[in-house]
């Protein structure tokens, strides 16, 4: 049999692809107590983990250092997820860590991450699902405990911010062994009597094991099926359950829920001041613009009438005397211009320096001696008048 030589890199990239190749060691966590913690200047966490029988090195890269939650500290019991491979300029394989928690709560939490992933993939999550909460609701129903701080808040909120809304309690377990059975049969009491517009459901703040019921899958599925629009109200803030995720519209503790459901009456008021004004103001302009229509379509008496036609004509007459006299005025200027040309032509100028107009008994203007000799007799026109000559022939 032939023997098989690998050199160390190849070794250790061959079991590095292994670890990779394998689905289980890609999305795994790990229990055990934290031993060697470190944290680079980096930003970057090195870790050990350790139990009984065992240690195994770590690593938490900066970029998901952000989704702690706790402060890790040697000796300190948790739950990391992440992926198992190999640093092969090390020769040793390590866990990857994207998420860690403390162990107190690791089961539960992964317990939530399950359900959370399940119910996000059949839809229950979807933004289209969400109904729109009601403007002015008549009724807000709230399914939680009958005592506690939670109802107190809610009847304070809704109490002033909206008085005129009933609020119908449903006094659920919220807390313990069959809360999550209590709650789903409180939605299911508001759906079977349409007893409200909008429904609160939740719970003042508290453990993670305290506010379990609203992690449960029945809870999610009732609200999910909910008629009426929902508002998960539940702990504080920084909690979020698997029922914040399904309802129409997360608050993050009961009062926010409260002011979610109702709207304000200051700002409702408000709004209906600004309103009237400016229905007065636009009803001014319209009267105003009406009483200048009507000025306009005011109808005259018949003295105002004849006034106005005596004016009219007065008016018409005056712009007729105008383009008379202006006509008269052009057409006497164009007659003063023609009489200068032709008294600048006429014969009578040319006699007055010297000259003499031969014409014949007809009047004919004689030109040439020709003639002349023709004629017995012609009158010669001069400046001052003319006299009656007679054509003396030579020889």
């Amino acid at each position: 049999m032939e023997k098989i030589i690998a050199t160390v890199s190849q070794l250790n990239n061959f079991v590095k692809r292994t670890f990779e190749a394998n689905p289980v060691y890609s999305d795994i966590w790990i229990k055990g107590e934290i031993s060697n913690f470190k944290k680079h200047y980096s930003g970057h966490i090195y870790l050990t983990l350790k139990d009984e029988g065992g240690v195994l090195k770590a690593v938490m890269f900066k970029a998901n250092t952000s989704s702690l939650k706790f402060t890790p500290s040697d000796g300190m019991k948790v739950l990391a997820h992440g992926r198992v491979s190999v640093y092969e300029a090390g020769g040793v394989y390590q866990l990857y860590i994207d998420e860690m928690i403390p162990d107190g709560v690791g089961e539960l939490y992964i317990a939530y991450e399950k359900l959370k992933k399940k119910l996000e993939a059949e839809g229950l999550f979807s933004a289209e699902h969400k109904k729109p909460l009601p403007k002015f609701p008549e009724r807000v129903g709230v399914v939680t405990a009958s005592t506690g701080a939670a109802i107190k808040d809610i009847i304070n909120v809704i109490t002033r911010r909206y008085p005129y809304a009933e609020i119908i309690l449903y006094p659920a377990q919220v807390q313990g062994a069959g809360a999550a059975e209590s709650v789903c049969a409180g939605i299911a009491y508001f759906n079977m009597t349409m007893g409200c517009d909008v429904m609160i459901v939740g719970r003042g703040g508290g453990s993670i094991e305290d506010l379990w019921a609203f992690n449960e899958e029945m809870v999610a599925y009732a609200i999910y099926n909910s008629e009426i629009p929902i508002i998960s109200a539940v702990g504080h803030e920084v909690d979020y359950t698997i029922a914040d995720f399904v309802a129409d519209m997360r608050a993050p503790t009961p009062s926010a829920g409260a002011e979610l459901a109702v709207p304000s009456q200051a700002e409702l008021l408000g709004h209906i001041e600004d309103l009237k004004y400016t229905m007065i103001s636009i009803i001014q302009n319209n009267i105003k613009n009406k009483r200048l229509h009507l000025n306009a379509l005011k109808v005259l008496s018949p003295r105002d009438v004849i006034e106005n036609n005596y004016m009219r004509l007065d008016f018409m007459v005056k712009r007729l005397e105008n383009a008379v006299n202006m006509n008269i005025k052009d057409g006497r200027e164009k007659l003063i211009k023609h009489i200068v040309r032709l008294d600048a032509i006429s014969p009578l100028k040319v006699m007055q320096r010297g000259f003499a107009l031969p014409v014949d008994d007809e009047g004919v203007v004689i030109k040439s001696v020709t003639e002349l000799d023709k004629k017995k007799n012609f009158e010669l026109k001069l400046t001052d008048g003319s006299r009656r000559c007679s054509v003396l022939k030579e020889g």
